[in-house]
């Protein structure tokens, strides 16, 4: 009986001794499979603007250099030409954490940061470099890190680069030279008051639209950078084209608080990284392709004009005025101090 009762004994301890090892061998596993490491996490980046415009092709950059970051563990998927919606319903869509990331100018996003309308103000830089220097310093910065309270992140600034006016009716050599015409602008009013300033007649009016109502004659003219006067063919309706510069175009990459919030640190370290290198990548490109299509422009035939900027300039200083108040006198002043 004895030697029964040793042997049940024996297998009872055998039994414990497996189930321990089962339970041990099971919490080895937890750890590893609760990190998500296996998982792919998939970035949706959108933007308004052309499959073949510099955003397209730097944000295509920016995902190569995320998924060569995180190993292949998070990869980027790019919307063009208002795939995701317009500008600001992707703000808002980044706020609600139903889009991971977009591309957007800065005129909409002064409705959440009111700072954002200095660099809506006409010849606020006076080049690219300057215009790199302020954003990527103290100023841009902070004026970047300010839509964190509103639930986003600021990550770079981008760029479309200065916009110039063309038109089908006489070369635009001075401000005076403006007047009477009616141009397509943005629906913006620092924009419009620019150009009511100089005496045009600003008309806002959907990007969809802009080639037919030029072809029609419905406007008289329109402004933009030289890439999108270029990839949008505006030579074929529009033979003045007067390098005024008049508006710098940043472009803010963000991407939603809650979704960076939920990333491991690696992985946001990763994006941060990339959105500075693409960042450059891009606005190189910009610089490229300024110089190449406008010696494309040249050859359709359009009559490229240098203007004397220093009119412009002096013609806008109402608008200065006008705006200060709500933007700061403060923050104009070390803007411009900035660049020096």
């Amino acid at each position: 009986m004895f030697s029964k009762r040793k042997k049940g004994i024996s297998w009872l301890l055998l039994g414990v001794l497996v189930l321990m090892l089962g339970v041990t061998g099971c919490g080895g596993e937890k750890p590893a499979a609760s990190t998500g490491s296996d998982q792919t996490i998939t970035i949706k980046v959108g933007h308004v603007l052309a499959p073949d415009h510099p955003y397209t092709i730097g944000l295509k950059k920016f995902g190569e250099l995320v998924e060569q970051k995180t190993q292949g563990k998070v990869k980027v998927e790019v919307f063009h030409s208002s795939q995701l919606g317009n500008e600001r319903d992707m703000i808002e869509a980044l706020q609600l954490g139903t889009q991971q990331m977009a591309l957007v100018s800065t005129a909409p996003l002064a409705s959440f940061t009111k700072e954002f309308l200095v660099f809506d103000l006409p010849f606020i830089f006076n080049d690219s470099q300057s215009a790199h220097k302020v954003l990527d310093g103290e100023i841009g910065q902070g004026i970047l890190n300010s839509l964190e309270s509103q639930g986003i992140i600021g990550l770079s600034y981008w760029e479309n680069g200065f916009r110039h006016v063309t038109n089908n009716t006489r070369p635009i050599n001075k401000p005076e030279d403006l007047k009477g015409l009616k141009i397509r602008l943005m629906e913006n009013p620092i924009h419009m008051d620019t150009f009511r300033t100089m005496g045009a007649d600003p008309t806002p009016m959907a990007f969809g639209e802009l080639f037919t109502a030029l072809q029609q004659g419905t406007i008289d003219g329109q402004e933009n950078p030289i890439p999108i006067i270029w990839t949008s063919k505006f030579y074929e309706v529009q033979k003045q084209l007067s390098l005024t510069g008049h508006f710098y175009a940043a472009a803010p990459l963000l991407v939603s608080k809650t979704f960076f919030d939920g990333l491991a640190p690696e992985y946001q370290n990763a994006i941060k990284e990339a959105s500075i290198e693409a960042r450059d990548y891009e606005r190189d490109l910009i610089a490229q392709q300024e110089t190449e299509f406008l010696g494309k422009l040249k050859d359709q035939g359009v009559n490229v004009i240098e203007v004397d900027k220093s009119l412009f300039k002096e013609a806008v200083k109402p608008v200065y005025s006008k705006y200060e108040g709500e933007i700061g006198k403060d923050l104009i002043d070390k803007v411009i101090s900035a660049q020096q």
